[in-house]
């Protein structure tokens, strides 16, 4: 790829997402520069990452080809403010979004309403190169722009474009998803310490359980009914455990949560 891409904001997301791109070869470190007011965070983005610094957002916008926004909802106000008085041809630059909860149309307001525009929302799995991550386009944004986007993501996980008014489906369900997640795998290995396992040797086999089935699935893609089925035999010891947990509503209550946070998300722009 011969595009420079900007960070501004160069936090943990943007370090992943930026040591992802260099790891997996589809740019060269030299190719990006940060720019953050948070020194120390600049430092670590360009040890993960080897990228440049830049010393004012001027100085990136006027080298980056994609410009990504990777700061808190709550500074992006001055982040435009700065951009506006810069008098710059923003037309010419792809910009990409993972500030949670702006919608494409505020950063039209603020920019242009022929802006190229991706939002992105991606989920903390990013950190370790295991993003599930959901984006869409604005109206001006090309299909090129979409597949580049994918593949810069594919770096960190997994993607897919959506029509914008699916990315709160998104965040409720891989957005919010770890923490969902990781109260199951905190709640097996609760069973196993009951049982007698000790706290570590719990942990850790409960997390390999969730990552090595969701792998069969991904590898396999065969309906996760049909994977639970080859492991619950007639009147063994799994079957046990699915009819506890049915009971319970295991099922229902994850289901319940995703509409929850989905509706949470949607709220946020309101």
């Amino acid at each position: 790829m011969n595009k420079r891409i900007g960070f501004i904001g160069t936090g943990q997301m943007a370090t992943a997402l930026g040591s992802g791109f260099v790891r997996s070869k589809i740019l060269c470190a030299d190719q990006m520069i940060g720019f953050d007011i948070n020194l120390e965070a600049t430092k670590r983005f360009q040890e993960a990452t080897g990228g440049n610094i830049s010393s004012t957002t001027l100085e990136l916008l006027k080298t980056a080809d994609i410009v990504f926004f990777a700061v808190k909802p709550q500074y992006m106000k001055s982040v435009f403010d700065e951009i506006q008085t810069l008098k710059l041809d923003l037309s010419q630059k792809l910009w990409v979004s993972i500030v949670a909860g702006l919608p494409i149309s505020c950063f039209e307001e603020n920019l242009g309403k022929e802006i190229r525009m991706i939002r992105v929302m991606p989920n903390t799995p990013c950190l370790v190169g295991e993003a599930a991550s959901g984006f869409a386009k604005s109206t001006f944004a090309s299909a090129e722009d979409s597949v580049l986007i994918k593949s810069l993501l594919d770096t960190v996980g997994l993607s897919y474009e959506v029509p914008e008014h699916l990315l709160d489906a998104i965040t409720g369900l891989s957005g919010s998803g770890p923490a969902y997640a990781f109260m199951i795998i905190e709640a097996l290995s609760d069973g196993g310490v009951k049982m007698g396992l000790p706290r570590s040797i719990a942990l850790e086999l409960a997390a390999q359980t969730l990552k090595g089935s969701a792998e069969l699935f991904l590898k396999t893609k065969e309906h996760p009914g049909s994977l639970k089925d080859r492991v619950t035999s007639p009147a063994g010891t799994t079957i046990e455990g699915v009819a506890v947990l049915e009971a319970a509503g295991l099922r229902s209550a994850l289901i319940q949560a995703v509409e929850a946070a989905t509706l949470r998300s949607a709220s946020l722009k309101k």
